[in-house]
This record gives C-alpha cells, sequence and structure tokens, in this order.
C-alpha cells in the first residue's frame, strides 16, 4: 500500500491510500476517486515531503484494533444518516435541486446520484457530501 497526497482542480489537497501508482491511474480515469472537501472528479497526484523514518518505537502501526474503530465510527454515521434523513434513492439529485432551488422544503436527504450528477450538482454550487456506505448485513 502506498499513500499519496491528492489535489483537486479546487484547490483542497488531501491523502489516499492505493495498493499502487497503478491502481491509483485506475481509479482516477474510472472516476472514482474524489475530493473529500468538494467531490471534484478531477484530482491529480500533488507534490509529497518525503517520509523520514522514525525509530522503531516511535512509530505508529496500525491495527486490527485502530481499523475496526474506524469501521465503527462509519457505522455510527450511517446509522445516524439512516435515522435522521430521508432516503430518495436515485433521485437524490433532483430532490437536492428542489431543496436548493425552494421548489420543495428543506430537509436532510440521502441517496445515490451518478458521477455526472454529483459533478452537475457541485457546478451549480449545491452542497452535499458523499460518505462509504455499508451494505446491511441482511442484504
Amino acid at each position: 500500500m502506498i499513500l499519496f497526497d491528492l489535489k483537486c482542480e479546487n484547490n483542497h489537497v488531501f491523502e489516499a491510500w492505493f495498493k499502487d501508482s497503478e491502481a491509483f491511474k485506475s481509479q482516477s480515469e474510472k472516476g472514482i476517486v474524489s475530493c473529500p472537501n468538494c467531490g471534484s472528479m478531477s484530482v491529480k497526484k500533488a507534490l509529497m515531503a518525503p517520509n523520514v523514518s522514525l525509530a522503531n518505537s516511535e512509530k505508529k502501526k496500525v491495527t486490527t484494533n485502530d481499523l475496526a474503530k474506524v469501521q465503527q465510527l462509519l457505522s455510527e454515521a450511517q446509522k445516524t444518516v439512516e435515522e435522521n434523513f430521508d432516503y430518495v434513492g436515485k433521485d437524490f439529485a433532483k430532490e437536492a435541486r428542489k431543496i436548493h432551488y425552494g421548489e420543495s422544503e428543506k430537509k436532510n436527504i440521502y441517496g445515490e446520484a451518478s458521477e455526472t450528477d454529483s459533478k452537475s450538482l457541485k457546478d451549480e454550487g449545491i452542497a452535499f457530501n458523499q460518505i462509504p456506505w455499508k451494505p446491511k448485513a441482511d442484504a
């Protein structure tokens, strides 16, 4: 695994892990790498500072327990969204526009949007976030 510094067209810099450089290239070409700040799909590798090794006693090792904590936080976020937002399915972009332009009452919604719809929403200045979504255990 390799950690890359990435930069979107709006100059947001963020980090992401990939199997290797080819994995980044492949995922980027498929349009599945997006900026977590603005959702832009136009993402490039940024200049990276070299990683200076610390003494073994100073290194932070990522453990299975650390990963379990991250998965737990994602599960809690998903549960909060499911309990407090209205699910609009594949009509997310349409419903987000209605709310943004005052055609529907303001409310919290969640659902699915294509990459094209996500880009269009961002181009229109409609704020939304994308989060990793775990399938339900009974799915």
